[in-house]
């Protein structure tokens, strides 16, 4: 018998290796010839770096780089060598946690950190890059990090533009004389599960902007410095589409992105699924398990677990879900491929106990063991 586990992090408690672990654990017990099989699993979103690194023989890399605000902040990513793959998230450089409540102003905050995490890991012999853009406290189109990649954005005196969403007011010109031309080399998978436009009633400005500090006329005001960015843009990339979905994600990154590195825009969780080669593994699997640390109806709008079940749906697979917690709302899960879940909790308890990381552990494998029991019977 062959089962393949492909499970998220239960945050606060196990990363997505240890709940691998504990499943594992838990069908050898009953099992212990069956051959397991276990993939890191995460949506592209916050907790990426450390699954894929942890479950593919990563290392982790930290350097100094520019914050949003132009402070030094500590960032780090996640580099797989025998990929020469990076996996990053853009909210280590330019995250909204990394900016004081008081201090969040779009007008002035930068990615260009992000530009400087890309090149350090180029550096390091890395040509692939997984870059998860959520949680973003810019809305500077992306061109701080460009700035960083050595694209020059002038004014009308060819200067360089102000970092932060205002320096956009001034773009007149972009030049590319500086840009190593390594990054030709690279490809670059976004994952991205936002699509709106970069501009207008849905672009990244009046959507996301209030939320990183824009009042009502800021909001006006960078809608059409990103605009004009655009409009210089498309002089050169002529295939830079400001109307394209996702391009306003990240206050505009995924357009940069798209229009300067031929960035590919996907879901996070499709991203994760084809690098930890996931469709391969269950191939000839009998079971598949996956879960999270709470599933709801969140869950069946396409969070990781779904996003594996749908996979495994493809081949017909089983698929059984374990979780910290259950809403009501999970049965949504049913209809997304996932043919039973299980709630791991074994007794009355504090949360804290229940987020405890042994003792989680221990709920895991104890929930298993007994899944497998069943799933052993209907075998013979």
């Amino acid at each position: 018998m062959k089962i393949v586990i492909s499970i998220d992090s239960f945050k606060g408690s196990l990363s997505s290796m240890e709940a691998g672990n504990a499943v594992a654990a838990g069908i050898h017990r009953v099992a212990p010839q069956t051959e397991v099989v276990i993939k890191p699993l995460a949506d592209g979103g916050e907790g990426t770096v450390s699954a894929l690194i942890e479950g593919m023989n990563g290392q982790e890399v930290t350097i100094p780089v520019t914050g949003p605000l132009e402070e030094k902040v500590q960032a780090t990513y996640g580099v797989i060598a025998d990929q020469k793959l990076a996996v990053i998230e853009m909210s280590e450089a330019a995250g909204l946690t990394l900016v004081p409540p008081a201090q969040r102003n779009p007008l002035f905050t930068t990615t260009y950190g992000v530009g400087e995490l890309i090149l350090d890991a180029v550096e390091k012999g890395c040509r692939h890059f997984i870059i998860g853009i959520g949680g973003s406290a810019t809305n500077d189109g992306g061109a701080g990090m460009l700035q960083a990649l050595g694209f020059d954005l002038l004014d009308a005196n060819e200067k360089p533009i102000a970092l932060g969403g205002q320096g956009l007011a001034e773009l007149k010109e972009i030049r590319c004389d500086r840009v190593p031309e390594v990054l030709q080399e690279c490809e670059f998978q976004i994952a991205c599960d936002v699509t709106n436009p970069l501009c207008g009633p849905n672009g990244s400005s009046a959507v996301f902007g209030p939320q990183k500090g824009a009042t009502k006329d800021m909001v006006a005001d960078l809608d059409g410095w990103l605009m004009n960015f655009a409009k210089v843009a498309q002089a050169q990339f002529p295939k830079a589409d400001p109307l394209a979905p996702g391009t306003g994600a990240a206050g505009g990154l995924g357009f940069a992105f798209q229009a300067f590195l031929q960035g590919k825009l996907e879901p996070g969780i499709d991203i994760v699924l084809e690098t930890i080669a996931l469709e391969k593994a269950l191939l000839d699997a009998d079971l598949v398990i996956t879960g999270e640390g709470r599933l709801d109806e969140q869950t069946a709008m396409g969070k990781a677990p779904v996003g594996v079940a749908k996979l495994a749906k493809k081949h017909g697979k089983t698929v059984i879900a374990f979780a910290g917690s259950v809403t009501s709302g999970a049965r949504e899960c049913n209809k997304q491929g996932i043919d039973a879940y299980f709630p791991i909790l074994r007794q009355i308890t504090t949360l804290e106990e229940a987020m405890d990381h042994e003792q989680a552990a221990q709920n895991l494998a104890d929930t298993t063991e007994q899944v497998m029991r069943l799933v052993r019977k209907e075998e013979n």
